[in-house]
């Protein structure tokens, strides 16, 4: 059965950023709606004028959208998800075109495991870091990212 944008939000939601609490969620969906409404770059092409399903989907962006990481059945993936009516409430605030601040325009998450975040991800220097929530590195994009 095919899902709703807004399940397969929820369902994302849970699963990359379920674990770092109300804001930790709110961060990550800020990044998915603003890859969705970013004018280039990468992210503009895939988005194909805001899809929000093709930023989900596009290939080796999210570890939960894999069914095998590293040779092996990942578990964490959002067909294995059932979402709550926290991870609905981010996701129906973020299609309603809110953002959290604290990490502005970020195009880019990532949890190190580590302490520190590095200055900048992804390789290449198109993102430069902005802020941390929980265990997040969040990135803003550099002019670099204009050429990808």
């Amino acid at each position: 059965m095919a899902m709703s944008d807004r399940e397969l939000f929820a369902r994302l939601l849970q699963c990359e950023a379920g674990g770092e609490g109300e804001v930790g969620m709110r961060a990550v969906a800020t990044v998915v709606m603003n890859r969705t409404t970013v004018p280039y770059g990468e992210f503009f092409r895939v988005s194909n004028g805001g899809n929000i399903r093709n930023i989900i989907y596009q290939m080796g962006q999210f570890t939960c959208m894999k069914d095998v990481v590293a040779g092996q059945y990942n578990p964490q993936n959002i067909w294995n998800m059932v979402p709550e009516a926290i991870n609905y409430e981010i996701a129906d605030w973020a299609l309603e075109g809110n953002r959290l601040a604290a990490i502005g325009n970020s195009l880019f998450f990532f949890n190190p495991y580590s302490d520190n975040c590095p200055q900048y991800f992804p390789p290449g220097g198109i993102g430069i870091f902005v802020n941390r929530i929980g265990e997040h590195c969040f990135y803003i994009p550099t002019e670099r990212y204009a050429d990808t």
